[in-house]
């Protein structure tokens, strides 16, 4: 069994998915890192010169391709929007959605337009958090919010939900 954590750029998907890999004992992989070689750019570059479509193809393609287990696997904001990649992820995943309040998504997201977000050019933080909750929310199999809470702290929230889970897999 591995754990997807999905949510919004700023969400701690990379910070909190290194620490709960340690504190469980699983590997730890970044989806955005993953397209990053597989294209040889950085995110950002990528949506630039080659377009956003381009990209959630890029994205796509990482997700179907990971191939693990025992992996806390923290994927890119923007992973919610390629149903087959997000599918195929839940064949051998708990999805975990760490959600944080609009207003400390704000105050994390200051690199927004040099970030490498999907959409990040033509819509606000808020826009996109309307538009991908829903998402979110859809594919999770469990919620963890993370707001005010910190890095640490947030990871055991994730043990707790999966405690049954992690023991059943090993």
């Amino acid at each position: 069994m591995n754990i997807v954590l999905i949510g919004m750029p700023g969400s701690g998907k990379s910070t909190i998915g290194n620490v709960l890999s340690k504190l469980i004992g699983y590997r730890f992989l970044d989806t955005d890192t993953v397209i990053q070689n597989m294209e040889g750019k950085v995110l950002q570059d990528i949506i630039d010169e080659d377009g956003l479509n381009s990209f959630k193809t890029a994205e796509e393609k990482a997700l179907c391709s990971v191939y693990c287990d025992e992996t806390v696997i923290a994927t890119g904001g923007s992973a919610i929007y390629s149903e087959r990649g997000m599918k195929y992820l839940s064949k051998k995943s708990k999805i975990v959605y760490l959600k944080l309040d609009i207003c400390e998504l704000e105050s994390r997201l200051s690199n927004l337009a040099t970030r490498g977000v999907a959409g990040a050019k033509d819509k606000t933080i808020a826009q996109l958090f309307e538009e991908r909750s829903p998402l979110y929310e859809k594919y999770a199999d469990c919620t963890v919010d993370c707001t005010g809470g910190e890095v640490a702290e947030n990871a055991l929230k994730i043990v707790d939900m999966l405690k049954k889970d992690i023991i059943s897999a090993r």
